[in-house]
């Protein structure tokens, strides 16, 4: 769930999108502007949370047949037909503010994302990932990816052998677990675009040697299939597709293996933890992030 790169090397003409949805419908409506936008953000609209506004950021008249498909789609599927309002953005100076934005992202006690524009040394008592300040606005600061870096610093010390990436996005999940463990993560996505994205940011962070990045329908990808079971998986996606996985994930998962599960709001989680216990998966805990949750499951041993 990764926006896409910013080259700040060309100004072009960007619009912002703007629409707002109850919780219940943000991660719907973030899916269909993620696909299309260059970068998405979430605001809180009321002090109780309940209603949430989406800003996407995108070049102005690029991808608009699949703008409307996507939300087309998502309105069909929600009933709700919440507005959709532009404004033009002037290209330079949201690059700017998008940065401004972004200091370093202090994740738990061992992670921080950095954006590609800083300039100062990265802390020497973190795990550093760099990102372009485009992708990283919206991916560090997003509460299922602290949800998971938190929960992977939790399970750390089980030094997990073989570790899935089930729909890698940017490859920041991918690239945590193979920074602090030292070892080869597969990394998957149904989407082309983000295949080549994590690719490129293994490759900025030192780290293109233990990355390998796939493109593939998820648990059917043959890569996945070869290099079965797991001792760890992330799986930071929406709340309905995992529970659609979830006797694949199982299937797939190690005896006493761990799955991090993430994408979902808090009142979607008890939906996925039921659908993975009932393929025998246990919970151990859940994290949550404003209104994202993380679900730390366990396949017994």
């Amino acid at each position: 769930m990764a926006p896409a790169h910013i080259n700040s090397r060309h100004a072009r003409a960007l619009e912002t999108l703007s629409i707002v949805v109850e919780e219940a419908h943000v991660p719907l409506f973030e899916q269909a502007f993620l696909g299309v936008c260059d970068t998405v953000g979430m605001f809180e609209e009321d002090d109780e949370q309940r209603y949430w506004r989406l800003e996407a950021v995108k070049e102005r008249g690029k991808n608009e047949e699949e703008l409307e498909s996507s939300l087309a789609l998502v309105r069909a599927m929600t009933g709700v037909d919440a507005p959709l309002e532009r404004h033009n953005t002037e290209a330079e100076g949201w690059l700017a503010r998008t940065q401004e934005a972004f200091p370093p992202q202090y994740v738990g006690r061992r992670f921080c994302i950095r954006g590609t524009h800083l300039q100062d040394e990265p802390s020497s008592n973190r795990l550093n990932i760099t990102l372009d300040a485009g992708i990283a606005f919206g991916s560090g600061e997003h509460g299922s990816t602290r949800g998971c870096l938190r929960a992977l610093e939790l399970i750390a010390h089980r030094n997990p052998q073989k570790i899935l990436d089930m729909g890698c996005g940017s490859g920041i999940l991918a690239m945590a677990a193979a920074r602090l463990f030292h070892r080869p993560v597969l990394a998957v996505d149904i989407e082309p675009w983000s295949v080549r994205v994590a690719a490129s940011n293994a490759k900025l962070n030192g780290l293109g040697p233990l990355l390998d990045c796939r493109f593939g329908n998820g648990w059917h990808t043959e890569a996945v299939r070869q290099k079965a079971p797991y001792d760890l998986v992330f799986a930071n996606i929406l709340a309905r597709p995992l529970c659609r996985m979830a006797k694949d994930l199982a299937t797939n998962l190690q005896a006493g293996g761990t799955a991090i599960l993430a994408g979902l709001l808090n009142t979607q989680a008890r939906m996925v933890l039921v659908a993975h216990q009932r393929q025998g998966l246990v919970l151990e805990k859940q994290l949550k992030e404003g209104p994202w949750s993380t679900l730390i499951l366990r396949k017994p041993a």
